[in-house]
């Protein structure tokens, strides 16, 4: 990957807002500039220099993973935030960019008074509106971490018993992932059993599969790193299905009914999703078809959100939303209606969008099946 490319694209944002600087805090975006797979380091980008402020566990691995790079390491009494302190006082810069949304109120207060001269100007996004379309290098490691996801699942199906809790399906799914080459989850997986399904962010509990016919199930993984390894580091993916796990009647009926809605509602927003539409847009367009079946009032988050780096990045699809879609973006679709005390269906894809349109990235069947162990 091409990380001085994407230093370069920084760049302008010093000129626009008329800084000498930006000091680059958050581990993500120091490894999207750098390649840098460790923490604990800062990047100090000029229009002149790059340098990146880490410390003496790392030198090797900075050696190996970013060589070309100016390097500052700091001694072991010293911490990240002096250190980084210390070159932009010996810089003699005037104005520093910082990002707001990574940096606590005491890092913030700590940085003004090591270097009392600087103008500090804090934005919460400037890597991260860079993040949000993605390159054929970052295309292709997302489509790896779905298809690592798609292998786990499959072996999580295979090995589905009924005596089993959503604790244990939940540790099993971690390990399917591993086994089959990702690094980690993207997340602790949710797996959900009946009526527990009707909370979209579900911890695992004791409840058994042959409690209830309904098990939701949303899991992803982190694609293989390349060059190291840190938790933040690998390109992630993130999918949602929904399993009958044994027949019993009217609730089958009832099931069957909310899958149909929710598929048709992630259906249109499919079709709706293509360079230059609002994500606004692609929200209604699922909400409109979950509100016309009437569980309207049981849709109670956004449609979905950009993945890459992170589980959750820009673009949002939700209501409200002006932010207009381009080509290169990477965003799952996951309407879901939740019903309480009865259960919640969820079904989640991961879909790039493309010059003329969108290309659903994941393949896992969506219809509900009956999956008995």
């Amino acid at each position: 990957m091409d990380h001085d490319s994407r230093r370069q694209r920084l760049l302008p944002s010093l000129f626009q807002e008329n800084l000498d600087a930006l000091l680059i805090t958050h581990p993500v975006n120091v490894s999207y500039l750098t390649g840098f797979s460790g923490d604990s380091s800062y990047l100090i980008l000029t229009k002149s220099r790059t340098i990146l402020v880490s410390d003496g566990r790392f030198t090797t691995q900075l050696a190996e993973e970013c060589p070309v790079l100016e390097t500052e390491i700091r001694p072991p009494f010293q911490t990240v935030v002096e250190a980084a302190g210390g070159v932009l006082n010996k810089l003699g810069l005037s104005s520093v960019g910082f990002e707001s949304g990574h940096i606590t109120v005491a890092m913030a207060e700590k940085l003004r008074e090591l270097v009392p001269t600087v103008n500090w100007k804090g934005a919460p996004d400037r890597v991260e509106r860079l993040r949000t379309i993605k390159d054929a290098d970052e295309i292709g490691q997302i489509r790896i971490a779905i298809d690592l996801a798609q292998r786990a699942f499959a072996m999580f199906r295979a090995m589905l018993r009924l005596d089993d809790t959503e604790k244990e399906l939940a540790d099993a799914l971690e390990m399917d992932v591993r086994r089959v080459g990702a690094t980690s989850t993207s997340f602790p997986p949710i797996v959900a059993v009946g009526e527990r399904s009707a909370l979209p962010h579900a911890p695992p509990s004791a409840k058994r599969v042959r409690e209830a016919p309904l098990l939701l199930v949303d899991w992803g993984a982190c694609g293989p790193f390349l060059g190291g390894w840190t938790p933040s580091a690998p390109y992630k993916s993130d999918l949602t299905r929904v399993l009958l796990t044994h027949n019993n009647g009217c609730y089958d009926s009832k099931l069957k009914e909310v899958v149909d809605v929710v598929l048709r509602a992630q259906q249109s927003a499919i079709q709706a999703l293509r360079p230059g539409i609002a994500a606004k847009v692609v929200d209604e367009a699922a909400r409109t078809v979950i509100a016309q079946a009437g569980y309207g009032d049981f849709f109670n988050h956004g449609l979905g959100h950009g993945i890459g780096l992170e589980i959750h990045e820009t673009p949002f699809l939700k209501a409200g939303n002006e932010t207009i879609l381009q080509p290169g973006m990477v965003i799952t679709v996951e309407p879901g209606i939740y019903l309480p005390g009865w259960g919640g269906v969820r079904i989640e894809d991961d879909v790039l969008v493309t010059p003329d349109g969108s290309e659903v990235l994941t393949s896992l069947p969506r219809e509900l099946e009956l999956v008995s162990g």
